[in-house]
């Protein structure tokens, strides 16, 4: 009997990729991936469409900086029929906003079954600032992280959460030129920078399942919206998206058992070809998975895996990388594939 494909799809977050850098647009990319193999994990970036998802039976929704640890081989991914989540709401919330999540929460309660805790409100505003770094990527700070921490503590411990929902006020700049862009499907997204270091935070103190969505007002109706940013213009909150992925999220485990799945279980990994200098990937190419780069999702961080050590098939697109798991699944040499094939030669 064989044993089960993995993939790892990472499209990393708020560096502006052409595929993935928008609402929820690389999930037909991993709806796509995961037909080719027996476990896709993935990350909130790709699986995150606001209101829109969709449901993959075989997909691993796992939070940035525990993708990270899992490359390293320093935490495995144990499978789980459904978790219960807490749900924290920055303080700095207005009155009528707050609600609107709230409703959704207990709409997804309702309507999708979720299991949910009592909801907590941090004891003083996170105060998220918003930063765009030399490359154009973007990134951010929050002024409280201690009362973040304080809300995910007293939900995991006096409610027993099992992961952790978390909406942050973050600031409305409905004139910037950067919104703008990304509205119309270019640039990047301002946001998702500082939406990986809140819920990085929660991951590395608590070693739980987290993820984000952004309390923001909302924005006057453009027609020349791009489809690849409309997901995130059709309702008044992000939440739902967020609470479905992390209600199957995988936990975290340290110990190695017959369920869980380790990175030396990883056999392919898919990722931009301009985004290799992420702690994940170069992990990744420190193991035998095949690493596949696709060129035409270009990014803002123009870090080929040459130069840094990492041995990756380029392909053109996604469609090309769909091909080569398919092949690489059946144990099919891709030399093989071509219209003409080297004779073997003598090894002196």
């Amino acid at each position: 009997m064989k044993r089960p494909y993995t993939v790892v799809l990472i499209v990393p977050t708020g560096i502006g990729a052409s595929i993935g850098g928008y609402a929820g647009d690389a999930l037909p990319v991993a709806r796509a991936i995961a037909q080719t193999c027996d476990n896709l994990i993935t990350h909130p970036n790709v699986l995150n469409g606001a209101q829109l998802y969709w449901p993959i039976p075989n997909a691993y929704y796992v939070e940035g900086y525990g993708l990270d640890q899992f490359a390293k081989g320093l935490w495995g991914l144990q499978n789980v029929h459904q978790n219960r989540i807490g749900l924290i709401l920055d303080r700095a919330i207005e009155p009528e906003l707050r609600l609107r999540h709230l409703q959704a929460a207990d709409g997804s309660r309702a309507t999708l079954g979720l299991s949910l805790t009592d909801y907590m409100v941090t004891d003083a505003p996170l105060e998220v600032e918003l930063r765009t770094s030399a490359s154009g990527a973007s990134w951010g700070t929050i002024g409280n992280p201690d009362s973040l921490l304080r809300a995910a503590e007293k939900l995991i411990q006096q409610a027993q959460a099992e992961a952790i929902a978390i909406v942050a006020r973050f600031p409305d700049d409905p004139d910037s030129l950067a919104l703008e862009n990304y509205r119309h499907g270019k640039g990047v997204d301002p946001l998702a920078g500082a939406e990986a270091v809140i819920s990085h935070l929660i991951v590395r103190q608590f070693s739980i399942p987290a993820a984000h969505a952004p309390a923001l007002s909302p924005l006057p109706i453009d027609p020349a919206l791009s489809p690849k940013s409309a997901a995130e213009e059709i309702g008044y909150t992000f939440l739902p998206c967020v609470l479905v992925g992390l209600s199957r999220a995988p936990q975290f485990v340290t110990q190695n058992t017959i369920e869980s799945i380790w990175a030396d279980q990883v056999d392919a990994v898919i990722i931009p070809e301009s985004a290799c200098g992420g702690s994940g990937i170069i992990s990744f190419s420190q193991q035998k998975s095949l690493i596949i780069a696709v060129e035409n999702n270009q990014t803002q961080m123009q870090v080929s895996p040459e130069p840094i050590g990492i041995k990756a098939i380029k392909v053109n697109s996604y469609i090309e990388a769909l091909g080569l798991l398919v092949a690489h699944r059946a144990g099919i040499s891709f030399e093989s594939l071509n219209p003409s094939i080297s004779s073997l030669r003598c090894l002196a």
